[in-house]
């Protein structure tokens, strides 16, 4: 009979963080050849912007008819793809880097405005237990608001 293999939990994420670390190596490797490649095709002249174009729609129509997506998006969002694809193959690096900024400045206004949301906290049913004791109230169940 074997003995079972016991394992530290420090270990357990050491494992699990360098196998992390290995899928974004591996992400940013296969990342870094499908640019490199786009970019000798493209410069041959083997793609072009309306061959980009008509890719994404291509696999967005066939995410549509698997039913991973549940409708096609429209023109304009596919142009936006096709459009920061080629930016990325071309090495368009100011538009790149204007369209970052823009992207970031989004992001912040919409965490400036969630913080500005109210919030509502869910209070354990341990705790309104403990808030009816302190009022004197020994009603089980029910709902509390609490201000």
């Amino acid at each position: 009979m074997s003995i079972p293999m016991q394992i530290s939990l420090d270990e357990l994420l050491s494992m699990l963080m360098a196998r992390v670390d290995g899928l974004a190596l591996n992400q940013e490797n296969m990342r870094s050849r499908f640019n490199i490649l786009g970019r000798v095709f493209y410069r041959k002249g083997l793609i072009d912007e309306e061959d980009i174009f008509e890719s994404i729609t291509e696999e967005h129509r066939i995410m549509k008819d698997l039913g991973l997506i549940d409708e096609m998006p429209g023109e304009d969002i596919l142009k936006a793809m096709s459009d920061s694809i080629l930016q990325w193959i071309k090495g368009d690096v100011e538009t790149i880097r204007k369209s970052m900024e823009e992207y970031e400045k989004k992001m912040q206004e919409l965490a400036s405005k969630q913080a500005q949301k109210p919030k509502i906290d869910v209070a354990s049913p341990a705790v309104l237990e403990q808030l009816n004791r302190m009022s004197g109230q020994q009603k089980k169940g029910g709902g509390k608001i609490i201000l």
